[in-house]
């Protein structure tokens, strides 16, 4: 199939598109670099099945020729960005959908929306699944990301009723692996980031919040077979198994083997207390669980950042 990719440098993006292309597919691969990075892309740059677009998704999505499948992934998704890019993500959740519809409407193609976990806010029922409508707070420091992503649903589902588009949601929960950036600001780079260069790692509040960690390889896998399903409604994609925010930061301190300290913040403001997917939906309807345990991601994932890390620190005595 020819595939389209937004978000294509991104941290998700990227990995997707690799394994579309090593499934044989063709991928055209759509993004701005506001916050992707084009090293993510970089091993593709002989790949004659791949094709790299530099486009903003708010204003327009070009593809001459036949598409099959669309995949938007862009919007940025660092609690780092909300500050920086709060507009833009609003139009990234909304103009950006559009065009993506539009394109797919256009083309004849299946759009599958990557939306998020925060569409449910801070919840007030756990775990949370499909049918749960989420407690957002929408003015709130946050609100930029959660409600694009809410919007960009109804949209998605109004251009299926409406206009007839074949589409696919998924919800994604927290994901982690290689290319993350090492300043996303999300709790695992920050982590391992500290931890690699023996710095204290800061917790908010006691650390007993709670998240959901998949590893990015099941993630894919889950996009991939949602998007080649039957189901129209939301989908959560993620790992089921909960851990502590305390618990995860011990964790990394000891597979590095660092020396940092533990220190503690004050929470930030509409901070989800606890995060964790229900996939009953996926697992009976899809065939889809995670399968990579959490040490042997967080091993993988060390990995990678070891290598950044050491390059960063070169780069800074240069």
């Amino acid at each position: 199939m020819r595939i389209v990719v937004t978000g294509a440098a991104g941290f998700l993006g990227s990995h997707l598109t690799d394994r579309l292309l090593s499934e044989g597919h063709e991928v055209v691969g759509v993004d701005s670099l506001i916050t992707g990075n084009p090293e993510n892309l970089k091993h593709l740059s002989d790949e004659p099945r791949f094709h790299f677009v530099r486009a903003d998704v708010t204003k327009y999505i070009g593809v001459n020729g036949v598409v099959d499948r669309v995949y938007h992934m862009a919007s940025p998704a660092s609690p780092k960005d909300f500050p920086r890019f709060p507009v833009h993500i609003c139009k990234v959740g909304a103009l950006g959908t559009l065009n993506a519809l539009g394109l797919s409407k256009a083309k004849g193609a299946r759009m599958l929306l990557a939306s998020t976990s925060e569409v449910y806010g801070d919840p007030e029922v756990h775990p949370q699944a499909e049918g749960y409508w989420g407690h957002v707070n929408p003015i709130g420091a946050r609100s930029m990301y959660d409600e694009a992503k809410r919007f960009a649903e109804a949209l998605t589902m109004s251009y299926h009723h409406q206009n007839h588009v074949d589409t696919r949601i998924v919800r994604i929960f927290n994901t982690y692996g290689p290319r993350m950036r090492l300043d996303d600001g999300r709790v695992l780079p920050n982590f391992m980031r500290a931890a690699l260069r023996n710095e204290p790692i800061t917790i908010y509040g006691d650390g007993s919040q709670t998240r959901s960690f998949c590893y990015v390889d099941d993630l894919i896998d889950g996009l991939i077979r949602l998007m080649e399903s039957k189901l129209d409604e939301p989908v959560n994609i993620g790992n089921p198994e909960e851990v502590t925010i305390l618990e995860f930061a011990r964790e990394i301190i000891a597979i590095v083997g660092s020396k940092s300290q533990i220190v503690q913040h004050p929470l930030p403001t509409d901070d989800p207390v606890r995060r964790r997917p229900d996939i009953t939906r996926a697992r009976t309807l899809l065939g889809w669980e995670p399968k990579v345990q959490r040490p042997e991601g967080l091993r993988r994932t060390c990995e990678d950042f070891t290598r950044r890390v050491l390059i960063e620190k070169a780069d800074a005595a240069s």
